[in-house]
């Protein structure tokens, strides 16, 4: 699969994002608590939109089912002013009936469409398996070799995942939490 660099770039950030709503300070798993409150902000996240969608894109985490995995992999191999239009990718995502209200509550917006199918790359980057970021194997050649076919891409996700948690220790620290081993 290929990524374009503007959803590689917003791949990070996404799942960094979603890390960091995960657990609380005691290590207790909050994500549903917190993308509930997540969803709640709307008023105020759709400012954010253009600048940030990643982080207004979260609220749709758990929310879309993919019917079509080629339409999708096409999509996330786009730049951001290559996008289609949000209807067209109908047949390839069901939405859950909540996120079909928060994708209708946004569809209002100038830019709500965009920030919905960036929303629906993002989100099915993230459901990939490993959300490995290269020559993933699809499905039916997951059984045979993928181990060694996507030995490059494990290690090179190995550390992304290692940095991205090295930055939230260190930001961590720097909010006075004592460093987590």
């Amino acid at each position: 699969m290929q990524t374009s660099s503007f959803f590689s770039q917003l791949r990070s950030s996404y799942a960094s994002e979603i890390d960091d709503m995960t657990f609380d300070s005691e290590g207790k798993n909050v994500l549903r608590q917190r993308l509930g409150e997540r969803r709640q902000e709307l008023t105020f996240l759709r400012q954010m939109m253009e600048l940030s969608p990643e982080m207004v894109s979260v609220v749709f985490h758990q929310g879309m089912r993919f019917q079509k995995p080629a339409v999708m992999e096409h999509l996330v191999s786009l730049e951001s002013d290559e996008l289609p239009d949000w209807e067209s990718l109908a047949d390839a995502i069901q939405l859950e009936p909540w996120a079909q209200a928060l994708a209708s509550e946004l569809s209002k917006e100038p830019m709500g469409e965009w920030l919905l199918t960036v929303a629906a790359g993002l989100e099915y980057l993230f459901a990939k398996p490993s959300h490995a970021p290269a020559h993933e194997s699809d499905d039916e050649d997951a059984e045979d070799g993928e181990e060694n076919s996507n030995h490059d891409a494990d290690t090179e996700e190995e550390k992304e995942a290692r940095a991205r948690e090295e930055a939230g220790n260190d930001w961590m620290v720097e909010q006075g939490f004592d460093r987590k081993e």
